[in-house]
């Protein structure tokens, strides 16, 4: 398959990687040039400007766009389709607020362009084990892209489902839930760590994926950090958010859906970027004042 990718960061680049690999031909562009030189040491095309990205596919083009989400995706967009001919297809394979991926949809087709949005799970792992991919957007796009999907993918690991909007709200959800899975590991580790038993944290979690029921690949990766820091002594405990996990929680607002776990886990994320948080003082302060508990004071 022909294919332009724009953007190889950590995942684009090995998105390229793998279907260059399975004998796909990509033509990839990126701000940076040592992005581009990685790619052509890889087999890619590499090109100097989106303009010679465009140039260098063959009509009608595929155009796989793996940036930012919000205005970087609307800014491609405007480039692009001054320089693009009726039929071709571009792919925005990030993170984008579903409502935008409609928005976009409804504007490329009206201009004659075929337009997918893709939610992509996989991380740094899918260049080894593949990406799971859901997708929105019109089913003839959709088949346009197979030959890449099924490189991309482990067997069963895409899917069309839905309309424009439908690929960027399922990994929305996706990515609420991986939120509340990976709080309640936190917490359920950090209890073991509390015990009197000096528990091996990495013991543990290698020991709960063989069959028991809250095995998974998040606590595969628990095991491999704790193997690497068993008391994760050099990792400073500050969470970031990419966002999806705060556009689901406006979802289950929006549509009046019970999310309190979900909530609860990006709420904790905030918490921990704050030190000496106001909160934890008042706490401790209400505690003092109605039953006289001690307070830690500052020096």
């Amino acid at each position: 398959m022909d294919i332009g990718f724009v953007g190889l960061g950590r995942m684009g680049l090995n998105m390229t990687i793998r279907l260059v690999r399975a004998g796909h031909r990509v033509v990839g562009w990126n701000r940076s040039a040592d992005k581009i030189a990685e790619a052509k040491a890889h087999g890619a095309v590499g090109v100097p400007s989106l303009e010679a990205l465009v140039d260098a596919l063959r009509a009608p083009r595929v155009i796989w766009a793996m940036i930012p989400a919000g205005e970087p995706v609307d800014e491609l967009l405007e480039t692009l389709s001054p320089r693009l001919t009726r039929g071709d297809l571009v792919v925005d394979g990030g993170i984008s607020n579903y409502k935008d991926s409609k928005r976009r949809s409804e504007r490329m087709q009206g201009a004659g362009f075929e337009y997918v949005d893709a939610g992509v799970s996989g991380g740094i792992w899918g260049l080894e084990k593949g990406y799971c991919m859901m997708l929105g957007g019109d089913a003839r796009a959709v088949a346009r892209l197979e030959p890449a999907l099924d490189t991309l993918a482990p067997p069963d690991g895409w899917r069309h489902v839905g309309g424009a909007g439908a690929g960027h709200f399922s990994k929305m959800i996706h990515n609420g839930i991986e939120y509340g899975m990976m709080q309640a590991y936190a917490e359920g580790f950090e209890l073991l760590r509390a015990s009197d038993y000096g528990y091996d944290l990495e013991a543990v979690a290698h020991l709960w994926n063989q069959g028991s029921v809250v095995r998974s690949w998040l606590l595969e990766l628990a095991e491999l950090a704790f193997g690497k820091d068993p008391n994760l002594e050099k990792i400073r405990g500050y969470v970031e958010d990419s966002g999806e996990g705060r556009w689901t929680v406006h979802e289950a607002i929006d549509r009046g859906v019970p999310a309190p776990v979900l909530a609860l886990s990006l709420f904790r994320r905030f918490r921990s970027r704050q030190e000496d948080a106001f909160s934890d003082r008042m706490l401790a302060a209400l505690r003092a004042e109605f039953g006289g508990h001690a307070v830690k004071e500052k020096t």
